[in-house]
C-alpha cells in the first residue's frame, strides 16, 4: 500500500519538498552563471528531470545512520539529505571549505562523510562497489542502516556495476541500486547500451534481489518506491534496485551540446514532462496550496540561494601549499624494532610462514581485520601458495573468505568495508598471481587518491597483496612485476621484500598503519632456503628504510625482491675473484623510498648499479637512477647503470625465461664493466 499521495500527505510535508525542489531547481539553474563569471562550477551535469527520484532519496536517507554514495548529477538527492544551499556552492565553486574535498575534487561531486554521504569519483558507477563494501561490514556488526548508491542507466553497462549487484545478491546485503534512467549516457543512447529497454530487466536473474521500478518524475510514486526499498532492505538484509523513470531536460554537461542529437519534438517533450511543474500543478488542482503559497516558498527559496551565494563568493579559495597535505597518512611508528633489524637466533622460517604466521598474529591482535580474495580459504587450502592456510579454520568465515573472480570487486570492497569504521584492517589477496590484477587498477587508483581527493576525510586501510615475478617458468601470466608502473600513481605506499624477516615485519607495520598499502611478494622466493631466515615474534620493518644487506666500499648495488638474492651472490663472487668489495642494499620499501641511506652509500663508492627484475625500459629503476643522477651527480665517478629484464613480456619455456630474466651473470658482467670505468 502506497503511503504518500497528493491528497493525504500533511501540509508541512508537502511545504518542505516543494520548497527543497524549488531552490534546488533554483542553484541548479544558476550553476552555468558562476562559469560565466569565471567563478568556477566548470564542470555541471544538470538534474532537471530527475527531480522525483532524487528528493525521494535524500527523504528516506537517515543521517549517520546510513550510508549514500550519490553521483555526479544528484544535487537536489544532497540538499534533500540535509545539505545547505551553501555547501552545494561552495562545491560548485571549490571553495576550501567545501565538505566534500574542499576544492579539490571536481564540481558536482558533493558529499558531507561526516554524515556518511560519501565522496565518490568521477568514473560513475565504480562506488556501487564500495556501497557493497560498507553493507558487508553493516552486517558483521549488526549496524542497523542501509547504503544507496546512484547512478544513470549507461553506468550498468559498466563490468564493476555488474560485479557489485551479483556480489550484494551473493551476501544479501542491504544495499539499495538507485538507477536514474533518463535514456542517454552523454549522447549515447539507451538502445547502444543493452537490449533490454529498462536496464534492470538486466538483473531479473539474481537471487535475493528486488527490483522496483517506478516513475522517476513523479514526486509521490519515486517516495513509495524508495520507501517500500529502504523498508525491504532494512527487513531482509537484501539488495533492491530501484529504477526510476525520469528526463534530461537539459545537455549531459555544461560541456555537452544535447541539440547536436535530439530533435525539437524530443525537446518538446522532456520540457513539458518536467517534475517541478507537474508537482505545482497537483499542489493548485487538490487545493493543498495556492497559488500565492507556492510564490511565497519560491521566493523564499530565492531569498535562501542569495543569501548562501553571499558567503560562498566571500569563502576562501584552497591554499596552494596544502597541495601535499593527505597524499599518505603518518604510518605506525614500530617501537620494538625501529630500524627494521635484529639479532635474535633461533630456528630460521621460509618466506610463506613468515607471512602466514604473521597473518595469525595479527588476525589475533586486531579483531577488526579481515582478509579475502580468490581461492584463499577452501577447506585445507590457502590459496595457490598456501599462504592464507588454516585462517579460515581460526577466525572464521565472517573474517576469512573466498571471493568471486573480480579483481574489481576484491578492491572496491575492501575500500568499502573501511569506510564503516576507521578500526577496520583489511588484507585482500588482489589476484591468484599480480598479472591477472590489471581488472582491478579502476579501483587502485580510487585507492591511491581517496585520501587526498576527501582532503583527508577518508582513508583506505587497506593491505593489498599480490604475488609478483618471474623464476617459476610461468611465462606471461604468471611471471610479470608491477612496481614500475603502479609507483606513478601517489597515494599508495608499496614494499618489495626479500627475506623472511622482512616480510614480516612489513605485513605487521602494513596491517597496523592507516592507509593503503601494495605489498608485494617474491613468490619465487616462498619457500627458498636463501630466504629463509629468524623471525622473532612480533617483529616489525618501517616503511622508508632499506638495509644494507652487505657493506662495501667500491660499488653500490641497489636492488630489492627476487633480485636481492642475485645481487648479494654476485657481490661475493666479485670479492673472492678480488675484483672489488660490493655494497648491497635491500629497498624493502619502494615507496616512501630511503633516499638517506642510498645516497650515503653513493657518496662513498662513487659508483651505482641499479638491478631489479622488472623491465629496465620505464621500470622503477630510472627513478631511481633519474633521482640519484639530479641529486648527486657530482659524487658520481662513473654512469648509473642498470640490470632488469629485457623489454618483452616472460616467455614460457625454460630457455626463453632466462633469456629474458637478470641473472647472476648479467649482473656480474654489469658491475665488472662499471668497476671497469
Amino acid at each position: 500500500m502506497n503511503k504518500f499521495d497528493i491528497k493525504t500527505t500533511d501540509k508541512e510535508t508537502l511545504k518542505k519538498w516543494f520548497h527543497l525542489m524549488t531552490l534546488g531547481r533554483a542553484i541548479d539553474e544558476k550553476a552555468p552563471a558562476y562559469l560565466l563569471q569565471s567563478l568556477g562550477w566548470s564542470y555541471h551535469a544538470p538534474y532537471a528531470g530527475h527531480d522525483g527520484i532524487q528528493l525521494a532519496m535524500g527523504q528516506v536517507f537517515r543521517k549517520n545512520m546510513d550510508f549514500m554514495f550519490p553521483y555526479y548529477r544528484d544535487m537536489l538527492t544532497v540538499l534533500s539529505a540535509g545539505l545547505t544551499a551553501e555547501e552545494i556552492i561552495l562545491n560548485g565553486l571549490s571553495k576550501a571549505t567545501d565538505p566534500a574535498s574542499g576544492g579539490r575534487h571536481m564540481s558536482n561531486h558533493f558529499a558531507k562523510p561526516e554524515w556518511n554521504i560519501q565522496n565518490v569519483s568521477s568514473a560513475t558507477g565504480n562506488h556501487d562497489l564500495h556501497a557493497v563494501g560498507v553493507a558487508r561490514a553493516m552486517v558483521y556488526y549488526g549496524h542497523k542502516g542501509v547504503v544507496i548508491t546512484s547512478h544513470g542507466e549507461a553506468s550498468t553497462s559498466e563490468g564493476y556495476v555488474y560485479e557489485a549487484i551479483n556480489g550484494a545478491s551473493k551476501e544479501q546485503l542491504p544495499v539499495i541500486f538507485v538507477i536514474q534512467d533518463n535514456g542517454y549516457g552523454i549522447s549515447v543512447p539507451k538502445k547502444d547500451q543493452t537490449a533490454n529497454r529498462k536496464v534492470a530487466a538486466n538483473f531479473t536473474g539474481f537471487k535475493n534481489l528486488k527490483i522496483i521500478y517506478c516513475n522517476g518524475k513523479d514526486v509521490f510514486d519515486s517516495m513509495n518506491a524508495m520507501t517500500e526499498a529502504h523498508e525491504y532492505a532494512v527487513r531482509t538484509h537484501c539488495p533492491v534496485i530501484v529504477h526510476a523513470n525520469c528526463v534530461r531536460i537539459g545537455s549531459h554537461s555544461n560541456s555537452d551540446k544535447h541539440v547536436l542529437y535530439r530533435d525539437e519534438e524530443e525537446l518538446s517533450y522532456v520540457k513539458a514532462a518536467d517534475p517541478l511543474h507537474k508537482f505545482h500543478r497537483l499542489l493548485i488542482r487538490y487545493n493543498r496550496f495556492t497559488e500565492e503559497e507556492l510564490v511565497k516558498i519560491q521566493e523564499e527559496s530565492k531569498k535562501e540561494l542569495s543569501a548562501a551565494h553571499k558567503k560562498a563568493i566571500a569563502a576562501p579559495d584552497p591554499d596552494p601549499s596544502t597541495v601535499f597535505d593527505f597524499v599518505m597518512p603518518e604510518p605506525y611508528k614500530a617501537e620494538k624494532y625501529p630500524d627494521g633489524t635484529h639479532q635474535k637466533e633461533g630456528e630460521k622460517v621460509n618466506l610463506v610462514t613468515a607471512i602466514n604466521e604473521t597473518l595469525k598474529a595479527e588476525f589475533r591482535y586486531n579483531p577488526d581485520t579481515f582478509l579475502w580474495g580468490q581461492d584463499v580459504a577452501n577447506k585445507e587450502k590457502g590459496g595457490v601458495f598456501n599462504v592464507t592456510k588454516g585462517m579460515q579454520q581460526e577466525f572464521g568465515i565472517s573474517r576469512v573468505f573466498n571471493a568471486p573472480i573480480a579483481e574489481d570487486f576484491i578492491v572496491g570492497t575492501a575500500n568499502g568495508m573501511s569506510r564503516f569504521d576507521p578500526k577496520i584492517r583489511i588484507v585482500i589477496e588482489g589476484a591468484e598471481f599480480a598479472d591477472y590484477f590489471w581488472p582491478a587498477i579502476e579501483q587502485y587508483v580510487e585507492c591511491t587518491h581517496d585520501y587526498w581527493r576527501s582532503n583527508g576525510q577518508f582513508v583506505p586501510n587497506v593491505t593489498l597483496r599480490l604475488a609478483s615475478g618471474g623464476y617459476i617458468g610461468g611465462g606471461i601470466y604468471h611471471s610479470q612485476n608491477l612496481e614500475g608502473a603502479l609507483s606513478t600513481l601517489p597515494g599508495a605506499r608499496i614494499v618489495y621484500p626479500s627475506f623472511a624477516d622482512d616480510a614480516a615485519g612489513l605485513l605487521r607495520t602494513s596491517m597496523r598503519s592507516k592507509g593503503f598499502t601494495l605489498f608485494l611478494e617474491p613468490k619465487a622466493l616462498y619457500n627458498s632456503l636463501d630466504a629463509a631466515c629468524v623471525v622473532p615474534d612480533d617483529f616489525e620493518v618501517p616503511f622508508g628504510k632499506a638495509r644494507i644487506r652487505r657493506s662495501g666500499s667500491d660499488l653500490t648495488i641497489i636492488t630489492y625482491g627476487n633480485t636481492t638474492h642475485l645481487c648479494l651472490k654476485v657481490a661475493e663472487r666479485l670479492a673472492n675473484d678480488k675484483v672489488a668489495n660490493c655494497e648491497v642494499i635491500d629497498l624493502r620499501s619502494l615507496i616512501p623510498l630511503d633516499k638517506e641511506t642510498i645516497f650515503e652509500s653513493v657518496k662513498k663508492t662513487s659508483k651505482v648499479l641499479i638491478v631489479h627484475e622488472d623491465k629496465v625500459f620505464s621500470g622503477f629503476g630510472a627513478e631511481l637512477a633519474a633521482t640519484i643522477g639530479t641529486e648527486l651527480f657530482q659524487h658520481l665517478d662513473a654512469p648509473i647503470q642498470r640490470v632488469g629484464s629485457v623489454f618483452t613480456p616472460v616467455g614460457f619455456h625454460p630457455v626463453l625465461e632466462k633469456a629474458i630474466l637478470p641473472d647472476a651473470d648479467r649482473i656480474y658482467k654489469a658491475a665488472s664493466d662499471l668497476l671497469a670505468y
